[in-house]
């Protein structure tokens, strides 16, 4: 299995660690989910200046970047408030690891009307080089983790593979 960790493994530890099993091991289910195309619609659709969907290495996928070295990350509610915000975390992370210093970072919510400002502590490295460290775990396991049921189920474009 690929040591990379992505953005998206970060946000999926913080959702539900058996979608981010599923993820890990290829197996897809968001192509046709309702939850997914409606985000992807509202980020081609905000924001329509700066720099947007900047790809590095194939590990980060930044929704777009403002001037003043400001990052943003594109959200369509704060249902899942907490996995955004240790994804933009990573970002600022994974950019510091090679020497890239001085960033800012926001999660922009359009429908909201709102934004939340980001930053990276000490204390948040520490704890995403331990997240690294599970989600690596996670990786190498034969089986998804256990099935535990979530309010946010419901939505999960994975829902109908943990309800079978």
């Amino acid at each position: 299995m690929e040591e990379r960790i992505t953005g998206v493994m970060i946000y999926y530890y913080f959702v539900c660690q058996r979608k981010l099993w599923y993820f890990v091991h290829e197996i897809s289910m968001e192509a046709e989910n309702e939850n997914v195309m409606l985000g992807k619609l509202l980020d081609e659709n905000s924001y329509q200046r700066g720099d947007k969907h900047i790809n590095i290495d194939n590990v980060i996928n930044i929704d777009f970047i403002k001037e003043h070295k400001e990052l943003h990350e594109v959200k369509k509610s704060r249902a899942i408030e907490e996995a955004g915000i240790w994804q933009v975390k990573y970002y600022l992370y994974y950019l510091r690891q090679r020497g890239v210093e001085g960033l800012k970072a926001k999660i922009d919510y359009p429908l909201l009307k709102k934004n939340l400002m980001v930053e990276l502590t000490r204390e948040d490295e520490e704890r995403l080089e331990r997240i690294i460290s599970d989600i690596n775990a996670i990786k190498e396991q034969t089986l998804p983790p256990t099935f535990s049921q979530k309010r946010i189920c419901a939505k999960c474009a994975y829902h109908d593979l943990c309800f079978i």
